[in-house]
């Protein structure tokens, strides 16, 4: 078991980012017996879950003749155009049906205001807005955090960066992550998280 200020995060291991899904991840069931084995091994176990309104700005079906991944503007900057995924209430927002959800001591639903994306655990895409994560990790007191799940290069690697700016000493497991590397998203993330002082590392090493 690891410490007692150690806590797992595991981002997204959802039916609509595993292959057969609306938004699937190349490979994204391949980790889900991996992060059992750590949800299995860590004090604290967080899982989040995306969870948007149907009319979610996100999504291209809600931008006429907009196809997705394209990118708009949004208040809060750039917004890339994702097909429709995670639904509240369908089976594509639920977890993966082998994820041993039972172990999680919080399940962490992000994306559900209608009009702002949310890749991190931590804060909305606007950086400001808070999910409340931060406050529960503290109370449990948490300051090192590892994060495995999907995707690497977006909803992962922005919570990360979170994290460590948040002030926790973060790890990400590569090999307990899958990426979508849209646009070479995934090498820009590996910087991005380096440039944090986020350590990329691997579960079986």
């Amino acid at each position: 078991m690891r410490d007692a200020d150690e806590a797992l995060v595991a981002i997204d291991l959802q039916n609509d980012f595993c292959p057969g899904g609306a938004l699937a991840v190349p490979a994204g069931d391949d980790i889900v017996t991996p992060v059992n084995a750590l949800l299995a091994a860590f004090p604290v176990r967080v899982l989040t879950q995306d969870w948007h309104p149907a009319t979610h700005t996100s999504f291209a079906a809600n931008h006429p003749g907009a196809a997705p991944y394209g990118t708009v503007d949004m208040p809060y900057g750039p917004q890339v155009l994702w097909p429709s995924h995670c639904v509240q209430g369908t089976m594509g927002a639920d977890f993966h049906p082998a994820l041993n959800t039972d172990r999680a001591d919080l399940i962490l639903r992000k994306g559900f205001r209608s009009g702002i994306d949310s890749y991190s655990a931590f804060f909305e895409n606007d950086r400001t807005t808070p999910t409340g994560l931060e406050g529960y990790l503290r109370s449990r007191g948490v300051t090192r955090l590892t994060l495995v799940g999907l995707a690497l290069d977006f909803c992962v690697g922005w919570s990360a960066i979170d994290a460590a700016r948040l002030g926790f000493s973060v790890t990400v497991l590569e090999d307990a992550c899958r990426a979508i590397d849209l646009n070479g998203s995934l090498a820009a993330a590996r910087v991005a998280m380096a440039e944090a002082g986020v350590r990329l590392e691997r579960a079986d090493g």
